[in-house]
């Protein structure tokens, strides 16, 4: 039990350094190439509908009356679903996926399609067959029910 509250206590922590902070790549001068070329931009109107927007930032929303809380800096991606702390990455496969490991070895939310996104909503289609709709949070803010206390030994 302490051990599941400290794996969400520690992911909870990687999704607030990214929501607020970013992260980024330490190849250096290719960072900026790699976001610009493989996570989806900010589009006009037109094209496909999960490019309708960025998926960069942080998304919150509720699954079978579960939470789930993703963030997305550059081509970097963590989620927290399910009690299951997942990290990977957004790559441009014909229509933008996430490719996520979780540190427990669940797989339910490892392979996911962006179906939409116009900006304030996010709809995943994950491969195990999920499907999360988020909703972008404001920046600089963290997602709602995450654990406010440390365990006790």
């Amino acid at each position: 039990m302490h051990k599941l509250v400290r794996t969400s206590l520690a992911a909870a922590g990687l999704v607030a350094t990214l929501a607020l902070t970013g992260c980024g790549s330490d190849d250096g001068d290719d960072a900026g190439k790699d976001s610009a070329s493989t996570a989806p931009t900010e589009a006009g109107s037109g094209g496909d509908a999960a490019k309708g927007g960025s998926i960069e930032g942080a998304w919150s929303g509720k699954t079978d009356g579960k939470t789930v809380d993703l963030a997305v800096t550059g081509t970097k991606a963590v989620l927290l679903a399910d009690g299951h702390a997942c990290t990977g990455d957004v790559a441009d496969m014909g229509k933008p996926m996430l490719t996520l490991k979780c540190a427990d070895g669940n797989t339910d939310r490892t392979m996911g399609s962006i179906e939409s996104n116009d900006g304030k909503t996010l709809v995943i289609s994950w491969d195990a067959g999920a499907k999360d709709t988020l909703t972008k949070s404001a920046t600089g803010t963290l997602p709602t029910g995450l654990p406010t206390g440390l365990p006790t030994p």
